[in-house]
């Protein structure tokens, strides 16, 4: 009888175990077969990064202005081989060029939003930190006077107030626009270099004859023909007499060139043909850039500075931010793929420094790539390539679904659009 009852349990046992082998295969059939499909963010998950980035990237900038210890508080970080005065440039590189990449965010109209409140806080700061850096007396006071490389960055400078000149130009006080005016003024004692430089020169007398000072014709008019002559096809300019692969004609020649002759147009010194031909050359770049973005969200670290990062893609921002891209590039698409790229340069250890600076390097901080003329303040040219964010969050650009790129299509057997050169 004891005999009987162990081997019934024993059957027992074994039923039971048998199903608890086959209730695991299946569930774990179940887990192999079943599909995951991958989370993708919506517009608005993308704007709240992209803004809280630039945010991050500008705020040490700007706020230290406001409080006027921009020089006292940002590094002195170099890259090898520097050959520049630091404490005379790399301060106003740290200005100019976050405020241009800043200026058509700035520009929008104040809400009650997360965003809205980043938004204006900024504004309100950098309103605060403009006049201490053309104040002679003040610790902050930046050198326009002496140095080649203020050629470069004053131009960053004129080139956001054209970007915003109703939020950050015109409520400044007569006293601070006047030094300014004078500032700009100063730089003509220098003369810009051969290349791309020519611009920098022209922009800020573009700004001036803005605003209706007495600005030099020559300088703008140089710029614009010897650009015209540089041009070599297909969306690319040569920077100077020889052509460069890299990224210059992103990070300046295609978007100051165009800002420079809209002035001009609107002051009778060009036609709207050269307008138009300047910027038809910049969509077509554009194009050419959004196809450059790897399916991974990656692109070629080419030829100078690539330390600037983002603002590889100024031309490509500025494209979308003028509604102007060609009508098969769909404005998600360039969303999709530069938010893309934010992460993959911003998200990697390294490219902030535990203080919230930026440091030298593309992805992370990697100071050997840094050229000899590039310091901390040099970095914050990476704001240009934020230039979209001056979309309302109403605009497709943002309420569009996620769309991939085209190179992430095309590498996933999709149909894509075919690539041809244009001839203008």
């Amino acid at each position: 009888m004891k005999k009987n009852k162990i081997e019934i349990f024993t059957v027992l046992l074994c039923i039971l175990f048998g199903c608890l082998n086959v209730t695991g295969l299946a569930q774990k059939q179940k887990k192999q077969t079943s599909i995951v499909l991958p989370v993708v963010p919506t517009g608005e998950q993308d704007r709240e990064y992209v803004t809280k980035l630039l945010y991050r990237i500008a705020y040490p900038i700007v706020h230290n202005m406001a409080e006027g210890t921009l020089r006292k508080n940002l590094p002195l970080e170099k890259g090898p081989g520097y050959y520049l005065n630091v404490l005379k440039v790399t301060h106003m590189e740290a200005v100019g060029r976050t405020m241009a990449g800043i200026a058509p965010w700035l520009a929008l109209t104040d809400d009650d939003t997360k965003e809205g409140v980043m938004r204006k806080q900024l504004r309100e700061e950098l309103l605060k930190g403009l006049p201490n850096i053309v104040n002679p007396d003040h610790p902050d006071y930046l050198n326009f006077r002496t140095e080649q490389q203020p050629i470069v960055d004053a131009a960053y400078i004129a080139q956001a107030f054209l970007r915003a000149t109703k939020q950050i130009w015109d409520p400044l006080d007569s006293i601070t626009k006047q030094r300014f005016i004078s500032e700009f003024k100063a730089l003509r004692t220098r003369k810009a270099a051969y290349n791309n430089w020519l611009l920098f020169s022209g922009i800020t007398e573009a700004f001036l004859l803005k605003i209706g000072e007495q600005a030099d014709p020559v300088r703008m008019d140089i710029a614009f023909r010897k650009m015209k002559e540089w041009y070599v096809g297909d969306g690319y300019y040569k920077d100077g007499e020889k052509f460069a692969m890299d990224y210059y004609n992103s990070y300046v020649i295609h978007s100051m060139l165009a800002d420079m002759l809209a002035v001009m147009v609107e002051k009778k010194q060009a036609s709207v043909k050269e307008y138009d031909e300047a910027l038809k050359r910049m969509i077509r770049f554009a194009e050419l850039q959004e196809r450059m973005i790897s399916p991974e969200g990656t692109y070629p670290p080419i030829g100078r500075s690539i330390t600037y990062r983002t603002a590889a893609f100024q031309a490509l921002a500025q494209v979308s931010l003028m509604e102007k891209l060609p009508e098969y590039i769909k404005p998600a698409q360039v969303r999709c793929a530069m938010t893309k790229v934010m992460h993959n340069i911003f998200d990697t250890k390294g490219t902030f420094s535990d203080d919230g600076w930026l440091q030298l390097g593309l992805a992370g901080h990697q100071p050997e790539v840094a050229d000899q003329y590039t310091s901390t303040g040099s970095l914050y040219i990476c704001t240009i390539g934020f230039l979209a964010l001056g979309l309302p969050a109403s605009n497709p650009y943002w309420t569009e679904p996620y769309a991939e790129w085209t190179s992430k299509k095309a590498w996933s057997g999709q149909p894509v659009k075919k690539d041809y050169k244009v001839e203008y």
